[in-house]
């Protein structure tokens, strides 16, 4: 159990049989009545956003959920199959378990499940990854790196905004919260 004066963005909690995380909060002390807490919160499961307010002191049931790390060793199918590297045990995820992040997959990466029970809440990928670029349009002379911007595509599949002189070849480090061109992977 959790007092909603412990409240604070990312904590997770059980209410209405689901996994809600704190996303917002605000304790409000009106002049005038009790004091209560103001929250947003996201559901783990369908990601939707709800706003709910509670009583200052209500007590709420934790989420326990368990990180585990897991090695993505290969793609079956649709399935990507991880070996967990604690007890080397193989587990199959489908790429909606996994969610939009799918496209930065590649074998070999280490990453973090999360669960709740057995149900699979979401694959943590590292927040930055290094891959080798396999579709650009060729760079010109004169293009610099406060030019623009053009799409390119990657070893994974997924199509990243890069400076105009990146070209086919070159290994670059994306940021995978938001999908955002970070430089070039330093040989």
């Amino acid at each position: 159990m959790i007092s909603s004066n412990d409240f604070r963005p990312g904590v997770s909690i059980e209410l209405d049989g689901s996994v809600w995380r704190v996303v917002e909060f605000l304790h409000v002390k009106p002049g005038k009545g009790s004091a209560f807490v103001r929250t947003k919160l996201k559901n783990a499961q369908s990601g939707s956003v709800v706003e709910r307010t509670f009583r200052a002191g209500e007590t709420v049931p934790q989420a326990n959920l368990e990180k585990s790390t897991m090695q993505h060793t290969y793609k079956e199918g649709d399935q990507y199959v991880f070996m967990d590297m604690e007890t080397y045990e193989e587990g199959q995820l489908s790429a909606a378990q996994i969610g939009d992040r799918v496209k930065y997959l590649k074998e070999g990466m280490e990453v973090n499940v999360v669960k709740w029970g057995e149900q699979v809440l979401e694959v943590e990928l590292p927040n930055s990854v290094t891959l080798e670029v396999t579709q650009a349009d060729p760079g010109v002379k004169g293009d610099t790196a406060t030019g623009g911007t053009k799409p390119a595509i990657v070893e994974t599949g997924a199509q990243v905004m890069v400076p105009l002189f990146i070209s086919v070849g070159e290994k670059i480090k994306i940021d995978t919260r938001n999908d955002t061109y970070l430089g070039r992977e330093q040989s």
